[in-house]
């Protein structure tokens, strides 16, 4: 096996299935989830990524035959999603699903779970509702792929109980005759380290929402290349479009080539974005919100990034190749004023 990606948790397709078709923002679709019987009364877990987490953690150790390292994985959920993000992507031909992700690298091993933007085409981007499906790639097989509820009362009862069976059934066979529970026999472990995300390479999708004037392209530019980030594509909205009638602000999207995410993070950390247009003392900046790569070459990561004093969206993106996905991230406000000045 070489990597392993999937949709493994059934109440966030729900949700982000729901988003999609209807509009919907995320507290809406939540409630709807949680009456439906898709989502528990305190969904933490399943909203910030944590479950999905926990199995990615499971399929990595069965797949490379490494501990189970739950406490190493990049985890993010899909609280900060707004109806907006989800427009974006189907405009550019994308479907944002919360993946799980593991794969095998010459430096270590990848284990991360993330919002990701799958190219519509793709037979995993069109599972939807309560679903859940797991693409398996190995060296000699190819891909394969595998599909079938994840959420609800019945799937739930059906899993606990196959689980108690095999538990039974391996009780009462001969310790010499038994399949590992792991799949791997404790002395063949591997102790092969998993990759931290500043390790990982990838390109990126940057929606910056900006002042529609002349200077502003050169600036964001000039920011990137100082950090040694090749730009692969770029677009630029209406400010119309963006922000109505006689507005003044509109979207900047810019597509990268591959970069380590740490020269990312060393871009977006730089002090040039750090001044308000206005009153030039504050601004509020988040951590980003996709992620995008091929399912081929799951090592792609992307992340999105707000910049300015309405935390204005500034996206990053993977791969300029087709079929890559993106991911979204929590965000943060890292500064202690509020001008109100878009």
């Amino acid at each position: 096996i070489e990597w392993i990606a999937g949709i493994i948790n059934g109440t966030t397709n729900f949700i982000l299935s729901e988003m999609r078709d209807k509009g919907l923002d995320f507290d809406v679709v939540l409630k709807e989830a949680q009456r439906l019987g898709y989502a528990e009364a305190d969904p933490t877990f399943d909203i910030e990524g944590v479950d999905a987490a926990h199995k990615a953690a499971l399929m990595s150790a069965i797949a490379f035959g490494v501990p189970v390292q739950f406490d190493k994985a990049y985890i993010e959920g899909i609280t900060r999603l707004a109806a907006q993000d989800i427009r974006y992507a189907e405009q550019l031909g994308y479907r944002i699903k919360l993946l799980g992700i593991t794969k095998k690298t010459p430096k270590g091993i990848e284990l991360r779970v993330h919002p990701t933007l799958v190219p519509n085409k793709r037979l995993i981007a069109n599972v939807e509702g309560a679903m859940n499906a797991v693409m398996v790639h190995g060296d000699a097989v190819g891909t394969t792929l595998f599909y079938g509820k994840g959420a609800g009362s019945e799937p739930t009862a059906s899993a606990v109980i196959a689980d108690l069976v095999d538990i039974a059934r391996l009780h009462t066979a001969d310790s010499a005759q038994r399949v590992p529970h792991l799949a791997f026999q404790p002395d063949a472990m591997s102790d092969t380290p998993v990759l931290a995300m500043g390790e990982v390479v990838t390109s990126y999708y940057l929606r910056l929402n900006v002042a529609d004037q002349a200077g502003v392209l050169a600036k964001v530019t000039g920011i990137l290349a100082a950090a040694g980030i090749s730009i692969d594509a770029m677009l630029q909205r209406e400010a119309d479009e963006v922000g109505g009638e006689g507005s003044t602000q509109t979207d900047l999207i810019i597509l990268t080539h591959d970069c380590v995410e740490a020269k990312m993070n060393e871009a977006l950390a730089q002090r040039r974005w750090r001044r308000c247009r206005r009153c030039r003392r504050c601004w509020h900046r988040s951590r980003v919100f996709a992620r995008k790569s091929w399912p081929d070459a799951l090592s792609l990561h992307a992340r999105s990034f707000r910049k300015s004093c309405r935390a204005q969206t500034l996206l990053r993106n993977p791969a300029g190749r087709p079929g890559a996905r993106w991911r979204f991230v929590p965000a943060r406000n890292l500064s202690a004023g509020q001008c109100g000045h878009a």
